[in-house]
């Protein structure tokens, strides 16, 4: 096994070994993941990101290689020796739980084994090994991957919108708002047993809506609007354009993405701040809702389409 770098960089490889899988709901289960490293990954909290690498077709781990460029590097191998990599949300980071090492909790959507991750996912056992790309504590700068990105002057509603790939990043956003925050959230889950018991502030509403075999995003295509009017939003110029936006002019093999910079701090201060999250062409269509109906500015939309209906996931 490659040893990893003593070199302080945003990003570090971290060897682990699932310690406990836990079923959640019908469609989740939360794997603890040790390391002797995981200590230092950072914990940032919200939605930060991070890079789980499976075992390759051919060698396992044995090819994968740990320098600044990793990712040309990876692709730069043949297909058998490339380790898949998905990305997911750290659900929880406890860097002493074991002595010098730690652990982090990632919680996976378990839909079949329709692909390296969502099999990882349906069978994973204690001692599995997955190397985690994540997020250095001794790295003195700013590691990137957080997208929930309010200004500190906000003091207006939040809007939270997501399906099921998008709840473990919405359970922390939740968990770490201030307790007097106030707003909706909409969730699409598979099946009602995944509306799951979330920690959040009182003047958060949560609506759940069971898919149950019904088109991906078709359950937030209606609630997200009904929750926006039960916000009572200020009256504002509706039908901004969002034709210049990269993320507008993606193509069919691109991943829509854009969350702004900075939120602006005018704008954002007593207005919706929405966070939306999951099936690229749903959320797509809820942002277009907010910006060119309501009249959201498009400065305070932060969305990601975490991956698209009949495509396999990206890294």
């Amino acid at each position: 096994m490659t040893a990893l770098s003593t070199t302080a960089t945003p990003w570090t490889f971290f060897d682990t070994e699932v310690v406990a899988v836990v079923p959640l709901g019908a469609s989740f289960a939360r794997l603890t993941l040790r390391g002797a490293d995981l200590g230092h990954v950072a914990d940032n909290g919200l939605d930060q990101r991070f890079k789980m690498l499976f075992p390759a077709p051919s060698g396992g781990f044995e090819h994968l290689r740990r320098e600044a460029d990793w990712y040309g590097a990876w692709r730069a191998l043949p297909e058998e020796h490339r380790c898949p990599i998905r990305t997911y949300t750290v659900r929880a980071v406890r860097p002493d739980a074991a002595g010098p090492g730690g652990e982090l909790d990632v919680d996976m959507v378990r839909h079949g084994a329709s692909g390296p991750a969502s099999a990882f996912a349906e069978t994973a056992q204690v001692g599995d090994r997955v190397v985690v790309l994540g997020p250095d504590a001794r790295f003195d700068g700013e590691h990137g991957g957080v997208e929930f990105r309010p200004p500190p002057s906000h003091r207006g509603p939040f809007l939270l919108a997501g399906d099921e790939t998008a709840l473990p990043a919405v359970a922390v956003i939740l968990e770490q708002l201030r307790p007097d925050a106030f707003g909706e959230v909409v969730l699409e889950v598979p099946e009602s047993a995944d509306r799951l018991d979330l920690r959040r502030p009182e003047g958060m509403a949560v609506t759940w809506v069971v898919r149950d075999g019904a088109s991906y995003g078709s359950g937030l295509a209606r609630e997200v609007p009904a929750a926006v009017e039960r916000l009572e939003l200020p009256l504002a110029v509706a039908g901004q354009d969002l034709d210049e936006s990269p993320a507008d002019l993606a193509g069919a093999d691109e991943v829509l993405w854009d969350v702004p910079e900075e939120a602006a701090a005018d704008v954002v201060a007593r207005s919706l701040y929405a966070w939306l999250a999951g099936e690229a062409a749903a959320i797509t269509g809820l942002r277009r809702h907010l910006v060119r109906e309501v009249g959201v500015d498009r400065r305070a939309v932060a969305f990601m389409g975490y991956w698209r209906a009949g495509r396999a996931a990206a890294s």
